[in-house]
């Protein structure tokens, strides 16, 4: 496939889009969803503090502080997300001796789907839980998460009622709120809020077990949160140096506002850090692994083995400290997005010093034009990364390019593609990965509820 053909395919496919969607079929109320017509609605929420998986997720961050819904006693809401993608990638490499690379071609990559369970408990209170029932690297299915979350007092007391009208708890086992872009993702089988079809080269999004507490009024808000500081619960000890294991902490300030009819403004910052793990998993929590399968890969391995084909994962699984800053800027329907983040440390095997910590940067700027009641999106993202690999000699480098749109049919269906390259730079010379290169078409179908 050349890259000229690629490029027209999508743009081809984004013109059939905006040809498609008729502005006469449109609801022109303010409360509106993308995709919503007459014949197309939106379900109730029915439980409190919640963001709905389906196009209502656009541009949502934490669960909301007002609680939406009146509470009238027990509440049980189900919900799911299924994506399918269709795949048109080739890659290339120019390493010495030559390795070869698998065989790949155009063709529908494995299913994924997510099934969601809340319950509301009390006013204020309800538990979340998110189930895999299939994903690329685990086809079986298991829970990816459960947490109670907190924005009320169970028992009436005025100074308990006066601190939850400002502080949230969460705590469990959950998605771990470093940095904004994690909300903006695909999750495994629900890509609704994500306007691309992959996710940054190094994901940060991993579940772990803890607690978060929060602090929001008047657009801003403040976050402090402690974990195990590992993906799953154990009792194992890592007493590398002879401290044993410790703890994750996570902060995070920021300042959300909407100024006018047009303007919303969002800035935070973030911080993850942990002196001693067994296994961190910051960059490689993402069971669900990449959008971009088999690219880059030897012939021998398998869809499941190479997960995370795409992604980079640092390998700072011992010791950790990272910090991001995500920038956020709505003006009617033109959006950006930044995500400009730093992270250093070391794997169990690496005795260092502080200052010889192996260090990595990302930087990437989405910009996506929302039109057609935004119902309608086109989106651009740049995306870099640089940093050492344990046992390089000297930092690597791989930059993304992403161009696409998507077409909110209804308000639970989106169909989006993307013309993608990724280049691999400065690799060692007998690395699969020296002179590496992917690109083409994705095309992914989204359902959510």
């Amino acid at each position: 496939m050349k890259t000229t053909t690629s490029a027209r395919t999508l743009v081809l496919g984004v013109v059939t889009m905006m040809v498609l969607t008729s502005p006469a079929t449109m609801v022109r109320a303010e409360d509106r969803t993308p995709g919503e017509t007459e014949r197309a609605q939106v379900a109730p929420i029915i439980v409190q503090h919640y963001i709905a998986h389906d196009s209502r997720s656009i541009n949502q961050f934490e669960p909301p502080k007002e609680p939406g819904p009146a509470y009238d006693g027990f509440k049980l809401q189900w919900g799911g997300g299924f994506t399918q993608q269709f795949q048109a990638l080739h890659h290339t490499n120019n390493p010495t001796p030559a390795v070869p690379l698998k065989n790949i071609g155009a063709g529908f990559n494995n299913a994924s789907a997510n099934m969601y369970m809340d319950a509301q408990l009390a006013e204020g209170i309800r538990v979340e839980m998110t189930t895999y029932l299939s994903s690329r690297h685990h086809n079986e299915s298991w829970v990816k998460d459960g947490f109670l979350l907190i924005d009320g007092s169970p028992w009436e007391n005025t100074t308990l009622d006066n601190l939850m009208k400002i502080m949230t708890l969460k705590a469990g086992h959950f998605e771990v709120n470093y940095g904004d872009a994690h909300f903006r993702s695909s999750d495994n089988g629900n890509a609704m809020a994500n306007p691309f079809v992959g996710n940054l080269i190094m994901n940060a999004f991993t579940t772990e077990i803890g607690a978060e507490a929060y602090f929001r009024k008047n657009g801003w808000m403040a976050m402090a949160g402690a974990t195990a500081g590992e993906i799953r619960g154990t009792v194992v000890r890592n007493d590398t140096l002879g401290k044993g294991s410790s703890p994750t902490y996570l902060a995070k300030l920021g300042y959300d506002k909407k100024m006018n009819d047009k303007l919303r403004v969002r800035v935070t910052g973030s911080l993850y850090t942990t002196k001693q793990s067994i296994s961190n998993t910051l960059y490689s929590g993402s069971r669900a692994g990449s959008r971009y399968f088999e690219v880059l890969v030897k012939p021998t391995e398998t869809t499941s083995g190479s997960a995370w084909t795409g992604d980079i994962q640092p390998g700072l699984s011992s010791e950790i400290t990272a910090t991001v800053l995500n920038p956020f800027i709505k003006f009617g329907g033109l959006e950006f997005f930044g995500n400009f983040e730093q992270a250093q440390g070391r794997t169990g095997n690496e005795v260092v010093a502080d200052a010889a910590k192996r260090k990595w940067t990302q930087m990437s700027g989405d910009v996506i034009y929302r039109f057609a009641w935004d119902d309608l999106y086109a989106c651009a993202r740049y995306n870099a990364v640089q940093g050492r690999f344990a046992g390089f000699a000297s930092d690597v480098e791989v930059d993304r390019v992403q161009v696409g749109g998507g077409w909110f049919m209804t308000p639970n269906i989106l169909m989006k593609a993307e013309y993608v390259r990724q280049e691999y730079k400065d690799y060692p010379i007998t690395s699969q990965f020296f002179g590496g290169v992917f690109e083409g078409v994705m095309v992914e179908g989204v359902v959510a509820f």
